[in-house]
């Protein structure tokens, strides 16, 4: 139990931390367009990028996939990029369009932050078996997202009943502040 104790805190302190700013804004970025009610919608969301970052973390930390760690730090920023930008442009479409879209790049885009998770992880793990690790250190980052979350949709609520007369402003100004952070540090993170 200790031992699960401890990586649930490592996962957990990995996202709520200064450093995980390219993992808040893309999570931010994927429930900006849901509505606050939308619990169940968002949950699983949510947990689409946990599935998808795991599988490439486990792959990854097994040693079986290499890939240029420079392409990755790139890749990740740009992928929140890609994210904003696919909600500015959606916006205003019904929003069972908007947030079926994001269940895929939830779960592929969670492909690549994975790979980033991995050189952190194979730096700390890996002293027996990695299965209860990995298990604790996902958990933890769950945990971390929903509670992110909720905050979130906390400000959600305000910013789209009161300092925006319609959902789609506070999406587009939301997304907007986040395309703009994420492209600064797709541009701090080029590896040519």
């Amino acid at each position: 139990m200790e031992e699960f104790k401890t990586w649930f805190f490592v996962g957990f302190d990995h996202i709520l931390n200064a450093q995980a700013l390219d993992h808040i804004l893309f999570v931010l970025a994927l429930v900006v367009v849901y509505k606050p009610n939308m619990i169940k919608q968002i949950v699983i969301l949510i947990t689409a990028f946990t599935i998808g970052h795991s599988i490439t973390l486990i792959i990854s930390a097994l040693d079986l996939i290499t890939y240029d760690q420079k392409i990755i730090e790139f890749a990740i920023p740009l992928t929140i990029v890609l994210t904003s930008l696919n909600n500015i442009i959606n916006r205003k479409k019904e929003i069972k369009k908007a947030v079926t879209s994001n269940y895929i790049i939830a779960l592929v885009f969670g492909l690549i932050h994975g790979l980033g998770f991995a050189n952190y992880l194979k730096a700390i793990l890996f002293e027996g078996s990695i299965v209860l690790e990995l298990f604790s250190f996902n958990v933890g980052i769950e945990a971390a997202q929903l509670i992110l979350v909720f905050l979130f949709l906390i400000c959600s609520y305000l910013g789209s009943n009161y300092l925006f007369r319609k959902r789609e402003n506070w999406v587009f100004f939301v997304s907007s502040a986040i395309f703009g952070i994420s492209l600064m540090l797709t541009l701090n993170a080029k590896f040519w």
